[in-house]
């Protein structure tokens, strides 16, 4: 099972939402990720929400690379 505190990775009008809310949030629902940084991930990427983050191939890429120098 997969658990996550909320409070620690989303801004505070995001944290009692449902996960379908957030997963359509824009990116700056992300604690720490502001609006400019959103404009600027829509531009480079075609992202604009939580989901379309965490389908990002290239964040996908380096989450397995960090998996693979872990396995050490």
């Amino acid at each position: 099972m997969v658990s996550i505190d909320l409070d620690k990775v989303l801004d505070k009008a995001w944290a009692d939402k449902d996960l379908p809310e957030i997963l359509a949030a824009p990116v700056a629902a992300l604690k720490g990720v502001s609006d400019r940084d959103g404009e600027l991930l829509e531009q480079a990427f075609g992202v604009r929400t939580v989901a379309d983050l965490a389908e990002l191939k290239y964040a996908r890429w380096a989450q397995a690379l960090a998996a693979l120098d872990a396995a050490k």
